[in-house]
């Protein structure tokens, strides 16, 4: 096998993968008229709260003199209207009601490149399809509890914004229910931060216990995607992901959202989100409490959940429970900062682990090298100097083994002269060939298939980095994560395949398939024209580099070899 014959099967490789997603994306695509009909029969984001309730218990909370309580069916408390709070902190513009953020603007984030683009809109109250994040109480033995407007702004609060030279602010709310029993609430917002810190105080002033469970949901009608090579939005994961310590990473995507049933599991020190482009929703319960994770579907909306843990509240006690709130980009970066465990995988470069890992360690030193650069563009260029340091004595004994290949094509023609149509007694002194003169067929091969999965990984970091997201490198490429707009990259990328193909030996092909060959470049060329300009980059400096060194090696062992044929036995 010689690296021409790689490339090939690379590229149909690529082609298949893309076309069984493409087909894929078809095959689980809604019908039209049903996304017609679910879009006018949404409920509004406060109705129908909690998920269904699932077999489990909901885990409790220890009280010190208090036994723990089974799990009561859910009761809601009617309640009248409830108070907005727009809040507005340096990167972050958010509509709560108290119990959900209704609303979620990312400041810092504009949809497009264009002036005065409106920012990213993550969490929205848009009809067809609602997307919220809640915090509710549910009973337990028949307390009473907040209902969906039951948490009313202190002080009548209505908009709160983060002040110049303000490191954070905090938004209280309070639900004050009969018996003596209230729970305060309180949202910590700081600067430059996406995480929402949200504290519930339960404080019982009355005569009699109270008993109720905290849940955390996450609630979403996923969003029609456009389908096509060109739109990333269709290769990234859609879907809700969750994490245990026992467990791992795990995630369900939106388009078999229940194929594999609903979860059900009790779990400390997890989190629950809802991922997309380059954006994620999180709840990350307090570490020490355990809760109950629950997926399921209401109608179109798909719900992810952590209920629990539950309380028992005797007369004269208080007791609190703490999460925190993701709203946000997928910045690595910022994410590390939260240490939470496992966090870290929202940015899913891949369902498979080691896909995963290696994505991690492309970005880390990606990351690196924009620190001293301070351009994505050049960060990538700095990668591929990196991994061809990494690779180059890979890379020479590859480069040798053609060479050397390279120098006794004259005489393997020979051979092929010698016995015409007789393939078996061809190959026979071909190999005899290789053994006497110590050439590895195969030596051209392994650096190019170690290369595969960095490809395929760095393919999944620079769709999946928001980092990336309309970073410019210089003149026509303004954003890394679009295709190239006068595809100037690819067409330097198919030039460079070609004169590789040119140095490339074609060591027993016919000249039917040396023709077919030949359109390889302009096949696989046109393929990556449609893929993130960054990742042609990537490509074209790969190969760039290459060809350099291949031509070096040929120059230096690449000399005329002698005419003798080696006879087969």
């Amino acid at each position: 096998m010689n690296q021409t014959r790689v490339f090939l099967i690379f590229a149909w490789l690529m082609v298949a993968v893309l076309l069984w997603m493409e087909w894929g994306r078809e095959k689980a695509a809604p019908d039209p008229a049903t996304v017609a009909t679910t879009q006018q029969a949404v409920p509004g984001a406060n109705d129908a709260d909690l998920a269904a309730p699932g077999t489990a218990e909901v885990p409790q909370a220890t009280v010190p003199g208090q036994p723990p309580v089974a799990a009561a069916a859910p009761g809601m408390e009617a309640a009248t209207s409830a108070q907005r709070v727009t809040v507005t902190t340096d990167v972050l513009k958010l509509v709560l009601d108290g119990r959900s953020v209704l609303d979620a603007d990312l400041l810092q984030f504009p949809q497009t490149k264009a002036a005065g683009s409106p920012p990213v809109q993550l969490l929205t109250e848009d009809k067809a399809h609602p997307y919220s994040a809640t915090a509710g109480w549910a009973s337990q033995n028949n307390s009473p509890v907040p209902g969906a407007n039951g948490f009313q702004p202190a002080a009548g609060v209505t908009a709160v914004a983060l002040a110049e030279g303000q490191d954070e602010v905090q938004v209280p709310f309070v639900w004050n229910g009969p018996n003596g029993v209230s729970i305060h609430r309180t949202y910590t917002f700081k600067r430059g931060d996406y995480a929402v810190s949200v504290k519930d105080e339960v404080v019982n002033t009355g005569t009699a216990p109270w008993q109720g469970y905290v849940f955390r949901k996450l609630d979403r009608v996923p969003p029609v995607i456009t389908k096509g090579m060109t739109n990333p939005d269709s290769f990234s994961f859609n879907g809700a992901t969750w994490f245990s310590p026992a467990d791992g990473y795990q995630r369900r995507a939106f388009k078999d959202y229940l194929e594999d049933g609903p979860i059900n599991q009790t779990i400390s020190g997890g989190w629950v989100a809802m991922l997309q482009h380059h954006f994620f929703t999180a709840w990350i319960p307090q570490a020490d409490q355990s809760s109950l994770y629950l997926l399921s579907q209401n109608g179109p909306r798909n719900v992810i959940e952590a209920r629990g843990p539950g309380f028992t509240v005797a007369p004269g006690q208080k007791v609190s429970t703490e999460a925190r709130l993701w709203v946000g980009p997928k910045l690595v970066n910022q994410i590390a900062k939260e240490d939470v465990k496992g966090l870290d995988r929202v940015v899913d470069y891949s369902r498979f682990s080691i896909m995963a890992i290696i994505g991690q360690g492309l970005f880390w030193v990606m990351n690196q090298v924009h620190k001293l650069v301070g351009n994505w563009g050049w960060a990538i260029i700095g990668l591929v100097i990196l991994l061809k340091m990494a690779l180059f004595p890979l890379a020479n004994a590859q480069f040798k083994s053609q060479a050397k290949m390279r120098k006794f094509q004259p005489r393997i023609a020979q051979l092929k002269e010698r016995y015409g149509d007789d393939k078996q007694k061809f190959q026979t002194a071909m190999m005899e060939l290789y053994k006497k003169e110590k050439i590895n067929p195969l030596g051209g091969c392994l650096p190019l298939l170690i290369q595969m999965p960095i490809f395929f990984a760095l393919y999944w970091v620079l769709v999946e980095s928001v980092e990336l997201r309309q970073a410019p490198w210089l003149g026509w490429i303004q954003d890394l994560t679009a295709r190239d707009p006068y595809f100037i990259l690819p067409i330097i990328n198919i030039a460079v395949m070609w004169f590789t193909q040119k140095l490339t030996p074609a060591v027993g092909m016919d000249p039917m398939q040396q023709k077919m060959m030949q359109f390889m470049p302009l096949v696989f060329g046109v393929m990556m024209a449609f893929m993130p300009s960054g990742l042609v980059l990537y490509w074209v400096v790969n190969g760039g580099l290459s060809l350099l060194q291949q031509w070096w090696m040929i120059k230096k062992h690449g000399e005329d070899a002698p005419s003798k044929v080696i006879e087969a036995k």
